[in-house]
Parts: C-alpha cells; structure tokens; sequence
C-alpha cells in the first residue's frame, strides 16, 4: 500500500487516555499516551473527569509528541483527529484542539473515526501492507464490530453489538472477579 510522504500529527480522544503520534508516510516518528490515572479511584472512566483531563494534557502531550519526533510545528501538513466513536466531552476536546492548531498554523484536518483507525493502525511499519479484502474484528470499549475490509477507505460493517460490547462485558467480569482498573 503506498502511502504519501506527508507529516501527520494525530490526536486521539475518544476515551480516557490523550494520544498523540507523529506520522510520516507509514513511520511513527513519535507516539505518545497521556493515562488518566483519576479513574481508577472510581472503578472505570468518569466521562467528564475524562474531558477535564483531556484539557490538561493536550497541550503538553502535543509539545512533548513534536519534541521526540524530532520536527518543528512548521514540518506538519495535516492535523488527523479522531471524530468518533467515544465518549462526546472528550471527542469535543479532541477536535477542539485539533481544528484550532491546524487553524493557527494554516494547515488542513483529517477527522478519523475511531474503529476504523484500529483497523488500519496494523499497517504502519514496519508491519507488512494488507492484502484486500479481510474480514476484521474490533473490540475497543463500548464498540465491537465485524467489519469487511475492501480497501482503506471502503468498509463495510456487517455486524455490531446491539447492548453491551465485548470490552464492556470484560471490564464487568472483570470487577466482578475484583481485578483492579487497568
């Protein structure tokens, strides 16, 4: 799969964690994650504790992200963020501060949802390209689907969870059982 040599920067706030990778072609320059360690005091993740702690840690997890990746803001040429699925508050976040850097620095965005990120996130080096089409399955929190992969930008969902997902349905065992919070 061939794919451009531009310099992404790439905001992930679906959930709880802030991520934050450098991208160039198919090279992760820098990938980093902000955990939000308030939520296991609770059990799982405080949708607005979550926002909030988004807010905190964008900024510096960005800062640090362009740091290690070793380029300036003026070597990024697109802003990817993640549109959904996720908890809204920190989508909101996410986006927010998404679309207001890629403004300051007169660059375009990239919305990405979620799941299919996941799906496509195998394929960066130095992981071999797909062969197309795949039948895929993802389980990410409160979304679980069977997905027919024909290419990068064509997918089709031919089967998803009705009321609780794979993901939830390990986290209640999992409390059930007394683990502890990730």
């Amino acid at each position: 799969m061939k794919i451009p040599e531009i310099t992404i920067l790439a905001i992930e706030s679906s959930c709880d964690d802030t991520g934050v990778a450098v991208i160039k072609g198919n090279q992760v320059l820098s990938n980093l994650v902000a955990n939000q360690e308030i939520h296991s005091r609770y059990g799982g993740v405080v949708p607005e504790l979550a926002s909030r702690a988004h807010l905190s840690n964008i900024t510096p997890t960005v800062d640090l992200a362009l740091k290690d990746a070793g380029i300036s803001h003026d070597k990024i040429d697109a802003v990817a963020y993640t549109i959904g699925p996720g908890l809204n508050g920190s989508l909101l976040v996410g986006t927010s501060f998404a679309k207001a850097w890629a403004w300051a620095n007169d660059l375009p965005t990239v919305p990405v949802h979620h799941m299919r990120a996941h799906i496509l996130a195998h394929f960066l080096a130095p992981n071999p390209a797909p062969d197309f089409p795949f039948l895929c399955m993802t389980v990410s929190g409160g979304h679980t689907q069977i997905v027919h992969v024909h290419s990068p930008s064509k997918m089709e969902v031919i089967g998803t969870t009705l009321d609780d997902a794979a993901g939830e349905a390990f986290d209640k065992v999992a409390k059930l059982i007394g683990l502890p919070y990730p």
